[in-house]
């Protein structure tokens, strides 16, 4: 019985490129697949007729052998027989190019290791609270952190005196191993070399074979000018070791600001409400106040400064990271209520009531009651 073409099985022209292939492949095998058509006959043939045929397409050199001879490149004696380009298994053959497919489909793309890939190391993360001034002006400083480092006695090889591995027999060096179930091939990480695809015969005492071993170790970590809540600093190659000699893993420094007594900070702005007696936001005056570079900065406070005024001072904010520019700081004026006052006091506080009507010392608790009483009598109406 003849067979069908390929490109004809796989929906596609002859001029497809291999995108198009790979995603009429990817249809209808999850059309066909026999998780979805139990107990179908048809659907199962289906499925292995458009393995095969995506077996043979999305390879340049197949491709070419069957746009020149069909078929009959692939048959016995062929130029796909012995010696030849390799067949696409037939109808019981294997299914690599439906294993393609279903790494990149589930995640598993990437994880298939060759020969000598052990496997690289951990990130790691570090957590460390910074002062507002330590973020202001940077800092440099050292942190301990327990990991895992490459073993001194074998070089991190993980052999008795630095030997090197010796291929996996089990998956000769390619770290997977195939097994047939039914009608399609599984592939596996070797159970015996882990997916390194090398072995220790004689491994070093130290680190059991590992190549690593726990330790604390000590970096030093500038903290740049600038940074904020949640700032992130990536140390290269100082994670966990690798296995058997295979790269470190970075590790991150995660930042968070401590919270400061004073000032609070929006991006590179800083902000602070600071009281001012009631008599100096009557009558005006001057006060200092510390800014977050360690100084202190003089302020007028013109007379009749009332509670939420804000007071802009160009450049006293924060560094903005990795740039010579600084953010602003603003002072928030709190007019704060005198308390504990003597007889005298609050007698020339009454006097000062008395002399001084409420529309002009107090406009605005003026007007605001003048509202209300206007809202009442509209209520009553």
């Amino acid at each position: 019985m003849a067979k069908d073409d390929f490109y004809d099985k796989l929906g596609v022209s002859r001029e497809a490129d291999d995108a198009e292939i790979k995603k009429a492949y990817r249809k209808l095998a999850m059309k066909y697949h026999p998780d979805r058509n139990p107990d179908d006959k048809a659907a199962e043939q289906n499925f292995k007729d458009v393995n095969e045929a995506y077996e043979i397409l999305k390879d340049g050199e197949k491709r070419a052998a069957y746009d020149r001879f069909g078929h009959a490149a692939f048959e016995q004696g062929g130029a796909g027989g012995p010696g030849g380009f390799g067949g696409a298994g037939g109808a019981g053959g294997g299914f690599g190019g439906f294993t393609d497919i279903f790494e990149e489909m589930f995640g598993m793309g990437g994880q298939r290791q060759g020969g000598g890939g052990a496997r690289k190391g951990s990130d790691l993360r570090f957590n460390m609270e910074v002062s507002l001034e330590e973020a202001y002006s940077g800092k440099q400083t050292e942190i301990r952190v327990p990991t895992s480092v490459a073993c001194d006695s074998c070089n991190g090889s993980g052999a008795a005196g630095g030997a090197a591995p010796a291929s996996c027999g089990t998956c000769h060096g390619h770290g997977r191993v195939r097994a047939q179930q039914g009608f399609f091939t599984v592939e596996r990480t070797c159970p015996t070399c882990q997916g390194t695809g090398e072995v220790i015969k004689d491994p070093c005492r130290t680190c059991v074979g590992s190549g690593r071993v726990q330790k604390e170790k000590t970096l030093s970590v500038n903290i740049p000018a600038g940074v904020e809540d949640g700032t992130r600093i990536r140390l290269s190659g100082e994670g966990e070791a690798g296995l058997r000699g295979a790269p470190a893993g970075d590790l991150y420094i995660f930042l968070s600001m401590k919270q400061h007594r004073i000032f609070q900070r929006e991006a590179a702005d800083i902000y602070c409400r600071v009281p001012i007696p009631m008599t100096k936001a009557a009558l005006g005056g001057s006060i200092e106040v510390p800014s977050v570079d360690g100084t202190m900065a003089r302020i007028t406070i013109p007379a009749g400064t009332p509670t939420g005024h804000q007071f802009r001072l160009k450049g006293k904010g924060m560094t903005v990271l990795r740039s010579k520019a600084r953010g602003d700081m603003f002072i928030q004026a709190f007019v704060e209520t005198p308390v504990n006052l003597t007889k005298r006091q609050q007698d020339l506080l009454k006097e000062f009531e008395e002399e001084h009507p409420s529309e002009k010392t107090s406009p605005e608790s003026h007007g605001f009651f003048d509202k209300v009483k206007d809202l009442w009598e509209d209520l009553k109406e």
